[in-house]
């Protein structure tokens, strides 16, 4: 095996949520999740707190490194712990939820086309590794761009839209396509809103999804509240 660096560090980019049983690593970069069980996630978090990597197994110091969740550093470079994930009670599969496909109410939807035909492209943009990275960074700058926040009627009434606009769609439109277009089509009013992308457990499964400034999803089940966020972007509304 090659030698290992002494120290290392997560970058800005990656992020780790902690249900317990399981540690989820997200890489907002590649899109990439990886999931550490305790015995592996016990060795991460003591390198978090010390920034040393000769602490940690070799084989999965060399994975992590492979694979960019972790990057070599010259000197110890402590990491943030990661975030404490919402308690969850375990449903051992049987958690019930809607199933089938409603078709969504009948909105206006110009302007929800153009948005999600704007994340499309944003997608297909380049490599489909830095799809997530391209996504992220356009939301931000939407969310630079807004005046003041959306109402709880305003942001539903944009998921919606999008989420009609989706139905139509000859291409997948999932969680992340609808939530960022949702943004997209606020913004292009000055309207913000607060882009989520979390994790649940039993079993690991990711949402994205938008809330309004108080905290309350759009147009959201109550199941999403069983997510824990490990990425906001405009979580927090500020005048120019």
């Amino acid at each position: 095996m090659t030698d290992l660096p002494c120290f290392a560090t997560a970058p800005g980019h990656v992020r780790a949520l902690d249900f317990e049983n399981i540690l989820v690593l997200i890489d907002y970069r590649t899109g990439r999740v990886q999931c550490l069980l305790p015995a592996a996630a016990t060795p991460w978090c003591e390198a978090a707190a010390t920034g040393r990597l000769d602490t940690m197994p070799p084989a999965l110091a060399a994975q992590l490194l492979d694979v960019g969740l972790l990057v070599p550093a010259s000197a110890p470079a402590p990491w943030p712990s990661p975030v404490t994930a919402c308690p969850v009670a375990a449903s051992w599969g049987s958690a019930e939820h809607r199933a089938g496909i409603v078709r969504p109410a009948r909105t206006r939807g110009a302007g929800a086309t153009a948005a999600l035909t704007a994340v499309f492209a944003i997608k297909r943009a380049g490599s489909s590794r830095t799809a997530m990275y391209r996504v992220t960074t356009a939301l931000r700058a939407a969310a630079s761009s807004c005046r003041r926040p959306a109402s709880p009627g305003e942001a539903t009434a944009a998921v919606l839209a999008v989420r009609r606009a989706g139905w139509h769609s000859p291409v997948r439109t999932a969680c992340l396509e609808e939530s960022a277009a949702a943004v997209l089509l606020l913004a292009s009013r000055r309207l913000s809103v607060t882009w989520c992308h979390g994790v649940a457990s039993d079993p690991v499964r990711l949402h994205a999804w938008v809330q309004t400034e108080d905290g309350t999803p759009a147009a959201e089940p109550p199941s999403t509240l069983a997510y824990t966020p490990a990425l906001t972007i405009g979580a927090r509304h500020q005048q120019p």
